[in-house]
Parts: structure tokens; sequence; C-alpha cells
């Protein structure tokens, strides 16, 4: 028993890494779905319906597709890079997540340059896409991947300036310890520092290739951009890379600005009487059994025998849900863990939808307006909010400022650098339509 209570420390990070490598591919597919849903329900239409009830086993129906598809190479492809530009690609998206903590319990590293360690990682997936492109022997590829390098290059500057602003916060590259720095603070770090939020959230749409910046897989212009030529499985292994950096990019988003595990309103701890359960611990259960409720009363409504079985099943499994985390309740040993997860995951899943709703909102951008909106913008953007947080931080240790009225005064000045930036471009571009002397 003392050699399993030695090794357990050791067991438990290869445990979170099985676990993370087995659902992952499982949740991409299902983030997939959820992608098509949304942008039915936004087009007034169903999206999914034929396979499984609701169309809950399209992605399995598709994985297997795509697995059957015949694997096509190019004759004249480099065979070795083709071959291992996908994997290259996903595997830095898998290694990203084990700095990543998805609770208090649930977390495969705690680094002390957690951060750094997840930016590294995340970062070399553009090799993939450059390999790839560059193996298929193919102009359409190898554009898409050149337009992919640049593009990274110049969001991924902008949003590591961005995060630069809630680590001179959080004062630690920790991904656990910024989470306690907010929980000790009492407040979220998006409510410090709102426009580094907002520049991180556009370049973590940029990096992760997403529309309104899917410029390396414009269709209307590239084909398919950098996996032009792949097909299959392999093909497939791309978008699950996609997929994955988009949790990676909301997981980092969720942990520096959102509160990490930290549940809304943390330092709000007013109790049940007679009890020791606090009242916004009852948030989770309650809206499990709302949306349990809400599917007991749609179950008549259905129009086939099996969608109405499906809705009953699905209030069964959020009734368990709501059991569950009313039981840990009663267990302290188990709070933190269950509900931290539980926060977390729902602030990723904000996030992400953040992302759905801006792909199916905006129209997709020229080459020159995203290298311009990232260069001439962001970038100049990124810098003044990092010097005004540092400001406002000065003045909070120095002069003996509240730290936040410090950063509203800062982020002010900031917003109005943003104006300038934007006053001034639109001005460039008046004088550039204006007719020349000679004409």
């Amino acid at each position: 028993m003392s050699t399993f209570n030695n090794l357990l420390p050791y067991l438990w990070p290869v445990i979170f890494g099985v676990v993370i490598v087995a659902v992952l591919p499982l949740l991409a597919g299902y983030v997939v779905l959820l992608e098509r849903k949304v942008m039915a329900d936004m087009q007034a239409r169903l999206g999914p319906m034929r396979v499984g009830p609701h169309g809950l086993l399209q992605p399995i129906a598709d994985a297997l597709k795509l697995l059957l598809k015949e694997d096509i190479i190019p004759e004249n492809a480099d065979h070795f890079l083709f071959w291992i530009a996908p994997l290259i690609s996903v595997t830095a998206a898998l290694v990203a997540y084990a700095a990543i903590p998805f609770g208090p319990g649930f977390q495969i590293a705690d680094l002390n340059i957690g951060l750094l360690f997840i930016l590294a990682v995340s970062s070399l997936g553009i090799y993939g896409i450059v390999l790839g492109g560059w193996a298929s022997n193919s102009h359409y590829s190898l554009m898409g991947a050149l337009r992919s390098a640049a593009q990274l290059v110049s969001y991924e500057t902008a949003a590591g300036l961005a995060l630069i602003s809630a680590l001179l916060l959080g004062s630690s590259l920790s991904m656990r310890a910024l989470v306690m720095a907010q929980q000790k603070m009492g407040l979220w770090f998006i409510f410090c520092v709102p426009i580094g939020f907002f520049i991180y959230f556009v370049g973590s749409i940029a990096e992760t290739n997403r529309a309104p910046f899917d410029l390396p897989e414009a269709e209307s212009e590239l084909v398919a951009g950098y996996m032009t030529e792949y097909s299959g499985f392999r093909w497939a292994i791309y978008f699950l890379a996609e997929y994955a950096n988009m949790i990676v990019v909301a997981g980092i988003a969720t942990t520096l600005f959102l509160g990490g595990w930290l549940r809304p309103f943390a330092s709000f701890h007013a109790h049940i009487p007679g009890t020791g359960v606090e009242i916004l611990d009852l948030l989770p259960s309650l809206l499990f059994l709302g949306v349990a409720g809400y599917c007991v009363w749609l179950a008549p409504r259905q129009p086939v025998a099996v969608q109405k079985l499906f809705m009953l099943a699905v209030a069964g499994f959020c009734l368990l849900l709501a059991g569950v985390l009313g039981w840990s309740l009663a267990v302290p040993e188990f709070l933190p863990a269950v509900h931290g997860g539980f926060w977390f995951l729902a602030k990723i899943f904000v996030y992400i939808y953040g992302f759905l709703w801006v792909r199916f909102t905006f129209p997709r951008y020229r080459f020159d307006q995203l290298m311009s909106l990232g260069w001439h913008f962001l970038i100049p953007l990124a810098l003044a909010n990092l010097v005004g947080v540092a400001v406002g931080i000065v003045l909070h240790l120095s002069l003996g400022w509240g730290l936040f009225p410090s950063l509203l005064l800062t982020t002010l000045l900031t917003l109005a650098v943003a104006i300038f930036l934007v006053w001034g471009k639109e001005r460039h571009a008046r004088l550039a339509a204006l007719p020349s002397d000679g004409a």
C-alpha cells in the first residue's frame, strides 16, 4: 500500500493525459456538430438531423466516412513529410493541454512556466501546416501554407502582448498561480484589462484559422488552402488540430481573464440559513435541473418516437449531473474539484460560442485587410494597452492609488489610442481615394 501511495502522484498525470487523448477527438467531433447546429439556428434551419436522434451520431458517421475514404498522396509529393505534417499539428495541440488547469484537481503538470510552455508548444503547430503545404507539391497548398505562416506571426505577436498585460497583474507564469491571483484580488482580470481580452480574442480567432480570418483555407481563392491535396482521415487530422487549438486558446483565455475554475462572484459567501452550503454553489445543479425540465417539456412535441425518447434520456442525464453536483455540496473534499471543473468547462463553452458567433456574423477579410488589422491596429493597440497596464500598476504601488481606478484611467487612455488608430486609418484611406494631381 505504501508503494502505491508513493506512485500515486506519478499515476494521476498519466491518467489525466489518457483521459484528454481519449476524450478530445470525440469532443472535437461534437464541437463540429455544435457549430453546424448554431449555424443552422442563425440561418433559421435545423442542421444535421438524420443520423441519430437530433443528429447526435453525425460526428461518428463523419469519422467513419473519413476512415473509409481513399487516402490519396500526390505522385511527386514528399511522402514522409506529407504523412507526418498533420501529426505535427495535432501533437502540438495535444501536448499544450498538459499545463492547462481544467479545475483545481485536474491538471497534468503545474509548471512554474506553464503559460510559456503552452505558447511555445502550440506555436509549433505552424510547422505542420507549412510542411503539409510544401510537401504536397502544389501551388495552391504552398500559397495557403505561406498565408498561414504570415497570419500566425502577425496575430501571435498581438495576442502575446495582450497576455503579458494579464501576467503583470498575476505576477506569475504558472497557470494555477494566475487563477489564485484572481481569487485573491476578488476580481477576474477581464474587468481590469478588458482591452487585453479583446485583443487576445481577435488574435486567437486568427491563430486558429477561424472565419473571418480563415484565409489559409479560403475555398473561394485557394481551393482548400494548405490541405488541398489531403484526403480521408489525414485531412481530418488537420481539422482535429484546429478544433483542439480552439480549446487550447479558450483554456488560456479562461485561465488568464475569466477566473479559471472560479465561479462568478467568488468573493460572495452568503450561506443557506442553517447550513454550510453557499447559495451560489446551487447554480450548477439548478441549471441542469432547468435543462432537464425543458427537455421533459419538449419531449411530447417531438414528431418521432425516437426523438421523444432521446429528449427524455437527455433529461435523465441532466438529472444525474444535477445529482452529482448536489452530492458534492455535502462532501467538502470533492466540492472544489467538481464545481471548479464545471465552471471551467462552462467558460470554455461560452468562449467557443463566441468563435461561432463571429464566424456566422462577419464576412471574410481580404488578405491585405487581414495584415493591416494585425500590424496597423492590433499590435500598436496591444503595445499601448501593455504600457497602460504597467503605468496603472506603478500608480497603485508608488502613489497609493486604488488598483481598479488606476487601471480604469489607463484603459480609457488606451481607448483613446484605439480611436486615434481607427481615425488615422480612415484618414489614410480617404487620402488614398482622392485623385492625384496628374489625373
